[in-house]
């Protein structure tokens, strides 16, 4: 099978063998792969993966010991736990410190035809959801992982730095709160699709709000991180959603003396996720800049790299 591979070092397309399930796991032939801002740090050296890379998708279950799920159009989570120890039996795989994940660290992604995940990681797509829409589970459920996390009350002010595909969903998110909400970006364009929410956006080189009771930071760059730590009011919330390879140093004192509460947030629940799609209380579409073809793969990746793009989606079934 066809698939797009990272060896440390290139990234290139390239023909492997298609992957063996084990016994617990489905073979899934994947319809629709998103990348992710992830999937380009780790080109950069993030988590010092090898392999083939990508973990939003959408895909048709093609082998299973459940017959029942063969022929479903399913999503999955990314992580693969152990499933013995104190995490796994809490229901926190994605904690586990044996975990393998999907496209990321240990486990081969769905940046090709096929990928294989264990059934107890998939969720049934509902019917009225596309393909371009289902592919959004991953990251969305990423953007709600917040409120689960962290009480955004309707009275609370709350800042999101960061205008990309991951900003712009912890937006639509949040906004279901109806808390008073601001979105700091650098991208007059990106700022501008926000509007049709009426959310308040303004640019990062002319910040005039007020201290925030939570910012949640989604830049992806160091910078966000030290602009969003500024932003915080003392005893305020500072939520933490960037991932990426390169290291930079900070004082810490700011977060000690204003009492900060700093929070990681990473990985989501799916239902709900869905829930939103299917009952379009989220929109996606607006967020796809392009879809190529799995032949195309490379291309799509320097696209995904532009500042101007946001979603580059790569279409397993697409014209070769």
């Amino acid at each position: 099978m066809k698939a797009l591979v990272f060896d440390g070092k290139k990234l290139q397309l390239t023909d492997v063998p298609r992957p063996t399930p084990k016994p617990n796991e489905a073979l899934i032939r994947i319809l629709l792969a998103g990348i992710c801002n992830t999937d380009v740090e780790i080109v950069k050296g993030y988590m010092k993966f090898r392999g083939i890379l990508g973990h939003e998708f959408v895909g048709v279950v093609e082998q299973a010991v459940d017959s029942n799920w063969i022929g479903k159009r399913v999503v999955g989570e990314i992580n693969v736990g152990c499933g013995k120890c104190e995490y796994c039996r809490q229901g926190m795989s994605r904690h586990c410190s044996q975990r393998t994940v999907l496209g990321i660290l240990e486990k081969d992604g769905v940046f090709a035809e096929y990928a294989t995940l264990p059934l107890e990681n998939l969720y049934d797509v509902p019917n009225n959801l596309d393909d371009d829409e289902a592919v959004f589970t991953e990251p969305l459920a990423a953007a709600l992982e917040i409120l689960e996390q962290v009480q955004v009350q309707p009275d609370s002010r709350v800042a999101i730095v960061g205008d990309g595909k991951l900003g712009q969903l912890v937006a639509q998110v949040v906004r279901l709160v109806g808390c008073e909400l601001v979105v700091i970006g650098k991208h007059p364009s990106k700022l501008e699709l926000l509007k049709r929410f009426s959310i308040h956006t303004c640019l990062v080189d002319s910040v005039d709000v007020p201290l925030q009771d939570i910012v949640v930071e989604c830049s992806g760059s160091p910078e966000g991180f030290l602009l969003s730590k500024h932003l915080v009011k003392p005893r305020g919330t500072l939520v933490l959603k960037s991932t990426y390879q390169q290291s930079f140093t900070f004082n810490p004192a700011e977060l000690v003396v204003n009492e900060i509460n700093v929070v990681g947030s990473r990985c989501g629940p799916f239902l709900p996720a869905l829930q939103l799609l299917k009952n379009r209380l989220v929109e996606v579409s607006y967020l796809v800049t392009a879809k190529l073809s799995l032949q195309s793969a490379l291309e799509a990746f320097k696209l995904a790299q532009q500042a101007e793009s946001l979603k580059i989606l790569i279409d397993m079934c697409g014209e070769q």
